[in-house]
């Protein structure tokens, strides 16, 4: 009898826990599905059947009139923004009252790693956001531009073997080799050559990084619905943090602690480092005065590795994503494909056939496809934020409140035929600047924008475009008989996106060119 009794009293705090927010949105008169307790909205994400940029959609377009709309991530309320105005208020205009990325714990209590540039918020990412925007200048870009030109020579001879046998080859794999060695060499100074040795060190890391394993799905599942009980678990796991301090502290050794004239990013951080304290207004204290207290930060090792961590995690991971989705539309689209090739061809041409920064900014078709790649399929498919202090949205009488978050469904606006006509013909012209200026800016955002837009975009795509090119230059790329026109993004996917069984494709060599 005091077992039931337990029991009972155990079922009814569990619901009663999983469904104390559920009348948010209810009391606001805003549209929304009706929750499940304890798991919100978000259901089949938790049973591994969609990823949250597929949910995000599936929000986004079961109430197409509206301009934003209520979701539940587990009890936590939660905005779907679909209005372009609205998003650039969110996202720049009232950037006070949305700093926050929405992707920590409310708590702040977060795993060292994800002490980052992209995780971190408030003070912790205005100091880091400081010391760290020097180091994507476009002079240190161009200078950087070699280590690309070597990569890109060892992504065409891997390319050449394939199409020399005719076998397919997966192109996630083959740019995220690329995208590896480069994002290896410019941020840590290592010469990884995963583009030639399967077992490369820094490609199992990348590898383990973005492997969703069962410990780490459990984990998330538990963060999410208790948050406050299990806190203090780390979704990236002890052994995947001890992997990359080790790396990091010994590439720190090898240097003796000091810039080593590298220039790479961890000569960039032993630099920030060596600087001492770094000082700024704070985002999340006030003087009594109302002026804005001063926040400061050490750099100490721990801190450092998640630069580090973030840098190389997020560096091969978006553009490989990118540049193989866009590989793969070309080789469904051979009249763009020969178009792009003729851009190439042409540029190339000027520049002694060989690629170089200059070059690659000329390459405009190139870019607007490239463009085009990311509107159907960003890597990441969703923006998110997490409301800092009460905000009543423009244009209405409905206030929420601080810990809300809220979600900009990226993927959605992207393909959305408002302001894509016919969205799911891969069309480059889109990008020219005629078509651009006609579209609402906020409608297209592939690294975000305002003050939180991602620091390391046009290195992301510099590395992209030129992976590109170097394959392109040398190789026409088709649909292989396993490819699959209509790609299926994997539902265990988290911030960036995969796609199930790859993009495998075929790789013919353009006879006529030697570059």
């Amino acid at each position: 009898m005091i077992a039931i009794i337990l029991l009972v009293i155990f079922i009814s705090s569990l619901y009663l826990y999983g469904t104390r927010n559920h009348d948010y949105w209810k009391k606001r008169g805003v549209k929304h599905e009706k929750p499940i307790p304890l798991f919100g909205n978000d259901t089949k994400r938790h049973l591994l059947q969609k990823n949250v940029t597929q949910m995000a959609v599936d929000t986004y377009w079961k109430f197409p009139e509206e301009r934003f709309v209520g979701y539940y991530r587990g009890s936590i309320p939660e905005l779907v923004v679909r209005d372009p105005d609205l998003i650039k208020s969110i996202i720049i205009t009232d950037f006070n009252n949305f700093y926050s990325r929405g992707l920590s714990p409310e708590h702040k209590v977060i795993e060292p790693l994800l002490r980052n540039l992209f995780f971190a918020d408030g003070d912790l990412w205005r100091l880091l956001r400081q010391r760290m925007s020097p180091a994507f200048t476009s002079g240190k870009l161009k200078a950087m531009f070699p280590l690309i030109v070597d990569r890109a020579e060892k992504l065409q001879a891997r390319a050449l073997a394939a199409a020399a046998s005719g076998t397919p080859i997966d192109a996630r794999d083959l740019m995220a080799r690329y995208t590896t060695d480069f994002i290896g060499a410019c941020g840590f100074g290592l010469d990884a050559d995963s583009l030639n040795d399967d077992n490369s060190r820094v490609r199992k890391l990348g590898a383990k990084i973005f492997n969703l394993t069962l410990s780490r799905a459990f984990t998330v599942i538990l963060k999410t619905l208790f948050p406050d009980v299990f806190k203090h678990l780390k979704f990236l796991g002890q052994d995947l943090e001890d992997d990359v301090v080790s790396l990091v502290n010994a590439i720190q050794k090898q240097r003796n602690y000091e810039p080593s004239g590298r220039n790479d990013f961890i000569d960039m951080l032993l630099e920030l480092k060596q600087k001492g304290k770094i000082v700024v207004e704070s985002l999340e204290r006030v003087k009594p005065d109302g002026s804005p207290e001063i926040a400061e930060l050490e750099m100490d090792n721990y801190l450092l590795a998640a630069q580090a961590f973030i840098f190389f995690a997020a560096g091969f991971e978006t553009s490989s994503s990118a540049t193989s989705f866009t590989l793969h539309q070309l080789a469904y689209n051979p009249s763009v494909q020969k178009k792009v090739q003729e851009n190439i061809d042409a540029v190339l041409n000027k520049y002694d056939n060989k690629l170089s920064y200059d070059a690659i900014k000329e390459m405009t078709y190139l870019q607007w496809s490239f463009q085009e790649g990311m509107r159907m399929f960003p890597s990441s498919g969703f923006l998110m934020r997490r409301c800092v202090k009460k905000y009543t949205i423009p244009g209405t009488d409905i206030t929420i409140d601080e810990g809300v978050k809220v979600t900009i469904p990226i993927q959605a606006l992207h393909n959305d035929p408002k302001y894509f006509d016919n969205p799911t013909q891969f069309r480059p012209e889109r990008f020219s600047p005629e078509e651009v200026s006609k579209r609402h800016k906020f409608v297209y955002l592939p690294f975000g924008d305002g003050p939180r837009s991602c620091i390391g975009g046009r290195l992301g795509q510099m590395q992209s475009v030129a992976g590109l090119a170097a394959v392109l230059a040398r190789f026409t790329v088709e649909p292989a008989s396993e490819s699959k026109k209509e790609l299926t993004s994997d539902p265990k996917s988290s911030i960036v996106q995969n796609i199930i069984g790859g993009i495998p494709l075929i790789f013919r060599e353009r006879k006529d060119k030697t570059c």
